[in-house]
């Protein structure tokens, strides 16, 4: 009902594995991250999801993962639940662009069969990481529930606000009444437009995906 409030998508894999059985890879490593094996139909897979953004940690045990499956010819199932990849200054100290840049070579060179289903969010780089119609998977489709974007609404508001506020400090300028009311009617008119362009109808109608499908049947179609 609200995506801001996370769920585990273990419990979205159990529902559509055979005999819910997920065997997971590393787990003790960054738990935003999900990578594992898993059988559909009586066919051998590997699952990547996410539980949160893409850190360090989890972007260099996803392209682990991707390696090993590549080299055992074992197909790649991509579950995309993510808000992009993690930023800030720690992230970006840990390696965030060496080890992000290395799970989107991973995912390129990736040479089994790749499906992708956006469940949940699909934002930023994390699009692109998670396998999106870009980077070439079999089939690409979208739960009802799915949004693609740049980013999220709020998020981009919140950019735009803190790079305004930024100007007037640099310049010695208070920010008057008028000026944060104006402030709050262009986050507000944003936040609605990106919500809109970002919804699941509105990407899948401008071909971002192969289609949109009943949850309850992303069993069956992944089998297919």
């Amino acid at each position: 009902e609200d995506k801001k409030v996370p769920y585990d998508m273990r419990e979205v894999i159990m529902r559509i594995a055979d005999g819910s059985r997920f065997f997971e890879f590393e787990p003790a490593i960054d738990q935003h991250t999900l990578c594992g094996h898993v059988y559909f139909g009586g066919w051998r897979c590997g699952v990547i999801t996410n539980n949160g953004p893409i850190t360090p940690q989890g972007a260099k045990k996803a392209s682990h993962f991707l390696q090993l499956c590549d080299q055992s010819n074992t197909p790649m199932i991509f579950l995309h639940n993510t808000t992009g990849f993690l930023v800030g200054v720690a992230a970006e100290q840990s390696g965030q662009v060496k080890h992000g840049s290395k799970m989107i070579q991973a995912v390129v060179n990736f040479r089994p069969p790749k499906i992708t289903i956006i469940v949940g969010n699909s934002y930023g780089a994390g699009n692109y990481a998670m396998c999106s119609k870009s980077l070439k998977p079999a089939f690409v489709f979208s739960w009802p529930t799915a949004r693609q974007a740049v980013m999220g609404g709020a998020q981009a508001a919140g950019v735009l606000r803190i790079v305004a506020e930024d100007r007037a400090r640099k310049t010695g300028q208070a920010i008057s009444e008028e000026q944060l009311a104006t402030m709050e009617k262009t986050s507000a008119g944003l936040i609605n437009s990106m919500e809109l362009t970002s919804e699941a109808m509105f990407c899948s109608s401008r071909m971002m995906d192969d289609g949109l499908i009943d949850p309850a049947d992303t069993r069956e179609i992944i089998i297919f």
